[in-house]
C-alpha cells in the first residue's frame, strides 16, 4: 500500500510540472536541489536539517531564477546575431 501511495504521489508531482514555463521549472529545480543540499549539509555538520533545507531552498530558488535570466539573455544574443546574419548586417547588442 505504501508503494502505491508513493507511486501515485510521484506521478502527480511530475504531471503537475508539465505546464510550467522555463522560468518556473528552473526556479523550482534550483529550490529542490538547494533544499536537498542544505538538509544534507546541515545534517553532516550536526545542525538542524529543516533549517538547512529552508535556507538551501531559498538560495537554490534565487540561483535558479538568476540562471534562467542568464539563459534568456544568452538566447537573445544568439537570436540577434542569427537574424543579423540572415540580413547580412553587423550584429547589434540586444538592449
Amino acid at each position: 500500500m505504501k508503494k502505491m501511495i508513493a507511486i501515485t504521489a510521484a506521478t502527480l508531482a511530475i504531471a503537475g510540472c508539465s505546464n510550467m514555463s522555463n522560468t518556473e521549472q528552473r526556479t523550482l529545480s534550483g529550490a529542490s536541489i538547494g533544499a536537498a543540499a542544505g538538509a544534507v549539509g546541515t545534517a553532516i555538520f550536526h545542525g538542524n536539517p529543516i533549517w538547512g533545507a529552508v535556507g538551501g531552498a531559498a538560495v537554490g530558488a534565487a540561483s535558479g531564477y538568476a540562471y534562467d535570466a542568464y539563459k534568456k539573455e544568452q538566447a537573445s544574443e544568439y537570436n540577434s546575431g542569427y537574424n543579423a546574419g540572415k540580413k547580412n548586417q553587423p550584429a547589434k547588442a540586444p538592449q
